[in-house]
């Protein structure tokens, strides 16, 4: 697709990431604070929404879409529920521990996870991302994990499961967008992930959690957890932008930008609004996440100086 010289920063996938990031990372602040509230606890209620609201994806199928090979097609829907898969375990998370902890562990594991499943998928499994880039961005993911104390027996079972299947969407989305182009790829991604949405109300005790709480919730709480889920849907469509213009390990090492930005954001609500999110925030955590944040920082600058995140990779 020709991309007029003004936008071309659309065609630039680190950039993209880096943007799409930020949004994720200010939506999951949100999310933390939303999900230590009763109306909006409900796991299979607060992840029926997500999934279900992926909907509005078909609204692309005006600006180029074509009907791909069939098994093509397939491989998009089973990477879009892999996807809500891979969030069920990533606010079960969220739900356990605090916001900055769990969180940067998925933010260690899942681009090495993207990074391993790549290898025997993609002919460039880092892209043009640097080794080094990409080991830095993904240490400054382990590192502030590392810097707290936490339940792990409680919080690693859902984080690890959670990166495994964010590594497979992102690969799974990079073989349908390199053969079938973004916007065919991304319909039929958003179409799985709708209908397995749809398969949680299977269930009759997640249907009952459902349809229950929706109607139960306040209407400011929903308007709230909708506001956000645009938000994060912006975000989560730059990923997806990001990952059809450079390879997924890259942008998957280049997510520590929203680690470092919850980082941030819960240290200011802890500080400002306790009574929306309290974390730890002593000596050596502080030291540790300001580490691990210096640490993604140089990554992207090295990425950015090496040259990837354009258009093109493989």
């Amino acid at each position: 697709m020709h991309v007029p010289a003004a936008l071309g920063f659309l065609a630039n996938g680190t950039f993209l990431a880096i943007i799409a990031n930020g949004i994720i990372g200010i939506s999951l602040v949100w999310d933390k604070v939303l999900l230590n509230r009763p109306e909006t606890k409900s796991l299979p209620n607060y992840i029926f929404w997500l999934g279900a609201i992926s909907v509005f994806g078909l609204l692309l199928i005006p600006f180029g879409f074509h009907m791909p090979a069939l098994h093509l097609a397939l491989i998009a829907m089973a990477a879009g529920a892999t996807l809500l898969a891979a969030s069920w375990f990533y606010y079960a998370a969220l739900k356990t521990g605090e916001a900055s902890e769990a969180l940067a562990v998925t933010g260690g594991f899942a681009p090495l996870a993207t990074a391993l499943i790549a290898i025997p998928l993609l002919e460039k499994p880092l892209g043009d991302t640097s080794v080094a880039a990409f080991a830095l961005m993904a240490l400054g993911g382990f590192v502030m994990f590392a810097s707290e104390k936490f339940n792990w027996r409680r919080v690693l079972p859902p984080v690890l499961i959670a990166a495994f299947l964010f590594g497979l969407s992102n690969v799974l989305q990079k073989l349908v967008f390199n053969s079938t182009g973004f916007v065919s790829g991304y319909v039929f991604f958003t179409v799985g992930t709708f209908l397995a949405a749809m398969a949680l109300l299977v269930r009759p005790a997640w249907r009952k959690q459902i349809l229950e709480r929706s109607e139960e919730a306040p209407p400011k709480s929903r308007l709230w957890y909708f506001v956000n889920r645009f938000i994060s849907g912006v975000g989560s469509f730059l990923i997806f932008l990001a990952i059809s213009k450079t390879s997924p390990a890259a942008v998957a090492a280049i997510a520590g930008v929203r680690y470092a930005i919850i980082f941030a954001a819960a240290y200011l609500l802890t500080r400002l609004k306790p009574q929306w999110l309290r974390e730890d925030f002593r000596g050596g955590v502080l030291i540790g996440k300001s580490a691990a944040t210096a640490l993604i920082v140089a990554g992207l600058v090295l990425a950015a100086s090496y040259g990837g995140g354009g258009a093109g990779a493989q």
